[in-house]
């Protein structure tokens, strides 16, 4: 039953963590594209997205990744026996879904740098880049998510 439950909150928190993760890049092309615009507009919009961006990180994508962090160690501790087997960690579906992990928590990385160039006014993306990788994270989902409910092995 606790691992149900653990599992549950583990999903909980990750569909946070993404939905921050999609919504992030899409708010950076909105303010990489003010760029062109008449500047009594252009300066309350982009406040306001500033604004928007940085309490989507800090309130959102920032705390769900640390409780799907936490909520997905204790799975592994459970799914280990508690610490009695850890060779779960060897098999190629767990060994996927902790590459995803790191290239998950990567580019959250990136997104958080890219907030503070933007929030600076040194930001050199453009619109059509934040358009073009918007679906990164989801693609590491892909993955992740059909590692893991397959459990896939070679062989």
């Amino acid at each position: 039953m606790t691992f149900e439950i653990v599992r549950g909150l583990h999903i909980l928190a990750v569909i946070a963590w993404m939905a921050g993760m999609l919504f992030l890049p899409r708010l950076y092309a909105y303010d990489a594209e003010q760029a062109g615009k008449a500047e009594p507009l252009r300066g309350e919009m982009q406040a306001l997205l500033r604004l928007w961006q940085t309490r989507l990180l800090r309130i959102i994508v920032n705390p769900a990744m640390i409780v799907a962090f936490i909520f997905g160690g204790w799975l592994l501790w459970l799914r280990s026996g508690e610490g009695a087997d850890w060779s779960v960690l060897h098999q190629p579906w767990m060994v996927a879904k902790l590459a995803g992990v790191a290239a998950l928590s990567a580019w959250h990385g990136f997104l958080a740098g890219e907030r503070r160039k933007i929030a600076a006014g040194t930001s050199t993306r453009s619109g059509k880049f934040w358009r073009m990788t918007n679906e990164i994270p989801f693609v590491i989902a892909i993955v992740m998510v059909l590692s893991v409910t397959t459990e896939w092995t070679f062989g």
